[in-house]
């Protein structure tokens, strides 16, 4: 049996990175760990290839090579799965779905033989046998969110890893909390499920085997959901990391509770981890409360400079959109940005996903306009906001042109890097000499051919000064700052 793996296209948004990883030289920014996931279920004896389109295009050979298709998508990716979907029923492939989008969508799914709902380890070999008796059903549901002993190590190996600026390994699944906007916890649960610590150095051990010596992206919805299976595993990844000369950098996601936690702090220090993302959304307290969102209900900036002050850049999640924000909501969020020093702000409009609490109120309340296209940076909206909608566009367009002029984001850099300036205890081997390609790039580009190469030369200077052992990373975030302007070019402001 032949399987052809695809991953749709993302589009152009926050989280694509698609304007910084070109000054590496790569195309996107991690393989689909899905994917690679789904792979490692599958027989031994199946071949199997992997086509990620954000990193090549689908080519005739490949679906005419195949026996069976499988692909996944998130919302975002819902036009390109169609458009997959569409050549390889022309080729009278059989098709195989499966992801979050076709688990949590209310709009009609592409046409396909079968479709997986929810988590696949315990549902695809049940697929598998009822294909060799040839009895396989078109719909697959899990009857419950299986443990994560039962994943398999990802056929990393199928990626084509020089074209990547990150490997990903997922530790649990699930969330703790209630976040009223939130489609995690209604396809992973709100009991975080984790693999071992055994299954986790084994994946990296693969990476290192496989010659990655770079950023590994550890991609839970919240790595601290869990705290006593973390404790656990942190100074097993600080000795597994000693042990092979550090060879990552880690980067994962977490609730702003981890502030409030010092010595799971200084262990995620010590294993590595040198940024985190955290959802903080909102400075106003009674839109976290209509968010549900009570972890957030202490001081955030003392939390976000606790945080950095272990070593750790933040990035962070913020929204405007919320029944309760006031009219002055756009300039507390920039505001809070900048007092906060956090570089990457990842801004958007409340959407209304699919299956969420915040879905299921509006639908109620006859609010909802239609489901979301999963890019919350796209200046459109899916239900009836209180605020005026033109009001709301414009009060967002305007935290974005704040926060990403350059001199504005430049000086967060700089900010950033004075606030996490103490020793990380992981060498640093990322010299700038071994990245000589992308330091070219980003100097002709952001130094010369950019309009605002003005502000880049004063950046880099002040940088020079003050922080001349982290030329590399001021220069990683310069990228950043690029693609976040281009985003805004092209559809912010419309």
């Amino acid at each position: 049996m032949k399987i052809l793996l695809i991953n749709p296209e993302f589009p152009d948004t926050y989280w694509s990175f698609r304007h910084a990883v070109r000054f590496e030289g790569k195309r996107s920014v991690f393989p689909p760990l899905g994917l690679l996931t789904v792979s490692a279920l599958l027989p031994p004896s199946w071949e199997r290839r992997l086509v990620d389109l954000n990193i090549q295009s689908l080519k005739s050979s490949d679906i005419e090579w195949a026996d069976m298709v499988f692909a996944t998508a998130m919302l975002v990716q819902r036009e390109s799965l169609r458009e997959v979907v569409g050549r390889c029923k022309a080729r009278g492939k059989c098709v195989v779905l499966g992801g979050p989008y076709v688990t949590t969508t209310v709009e009609e799914l592409p046409e396909a033989d079968h479709i997986f709902l929810g988590e696949a380890e315990t549902t695809l070999p049940q697929f598998v046998a009822d294909l060799a008796r040839g009895e396989a059903r078109r719909t697959y549901k899990a009857a419950e969110r299986p443990p994560l002993s039962a994943t398999p190590r990802p056929d990393f190996h199928l990626a084509n890893m020089k074209r990547y600026s990150a490997m990903s390994v997922q530790y649990s699944r699930g969330c703790p909390f209630s976040c009223e906007f939130c489609d995690i916890i209604e396809i992973y649960g709100r009991v975080p499920r984790t693999k071992s610590n055994q299954q986790i150095l084994a994946e990296f051990d693969a990476l290192r085997d496989l010659g990655w010596r770079s950023t590994v992206f550890v991609v839970d919805d919240n790595f601290i959901g869990n705290k006593k299976q973390v404790r656990q595993l942190l100074p097993e990844m600080a000795k597994w990391q000693k042990a092979n000369g550090y060879p990552f950098k880690l980067t994962t996601e977490s609730s702003v509770n981890l502030a409030d936690d010092e010595p799971l702090l200084e262990s995620m220090r010590d294993a590595g981890f040198q940024s985190v993302f955290l959802g903080i959304e909102t400075p106003v307290a009674e839109s976290l409360k209509e968010a549900q969102k009570s972890q957030n209900r202490g001081n955030l900036l003392d939390s976000v400079k606790k945080i950095q002050s272990h070593g750790l850049e933040v990035m962070a999640g913020f929204i405007v959109g919320f029944d309760n924000d006031p009219a002055d909501v756009f300039e507390r969020q920039i505001d809070f940005i900048r007092k906060s020093a956090i570089p990457l702000a990842m801004v958007g409009l409340l959407n209304a996903v699919p299956e969420t609490q915040l879905w299921r109120r509006l639908e109620r309340e006859g609010r909802l306009l239609g489901e979301a296209s999963g890019n919350n940076t796209l200046c459109t909206l899916n239900f009836k906001t209180r605020m005026d909608p033109a009001l709301l566009i414009q009060g967002y367009q305007t935290i974005m042109r704040t926060l990403y002029s350059p001199r504005e984001y430049y000086e967060r850099v700089l900010d950033s890097m004075r606030r996490t300036a103490q020793q990380i205890s992981a060498p640093q081997h990322y010299k700038l000499i071994s990245h000589l390609p992308s330091l070219t790039r980003i100097l002709l580009k952001l130094g010369v051919l950019d309009r605002e190469r003005k502000e880049f030369w004063r950046f880099l200077t002040r940088t020079l000064v003050s922080h001349r052992d982290r030329l590399a990373e001021s220069l990683r975030l310069a990228a950043m700052g690029y693609h976040f302007r281009r985003l805004n070019d092209g559809y912010g402001q419309r």
